[in-house]
């Protein structure tokens, strides 16, 4: 409640403007750090599944073509 009281003195370009530009100045850092962690790791996790989606492909692809030939062996 206390900062209600405070801000509710204040002009609207201080708790619009002013406020979320100190955030960004104090915070930025931070922020940037989380978010390139996160696209850092979506990015690690669809070369994950792109990868494992192509071992399957393959591994399905060279059980089928084997097994219409399984006498060779």
């Amino acid at each position: 409640m206390a900062a209600r009281e405070i801000f509710a003195g204040m002009p609207w370009w201080v708790k619009w403007v002013a406020v979320p530009v100190i955030a960004l100045v104090v915070f930025g850092g931070l922020i940037a750090s989380v978010v390139g962690f996160l696209f850092g790791l979506l990015f690690k996790v669809l070369v994950f599944v792109a990868l494992v989606g192509g071992v399957i492909y393959l591994v399905r692809r060279f059980m089928s073509s084997s097994s219409s030939s399984h006498g060779d062996w």
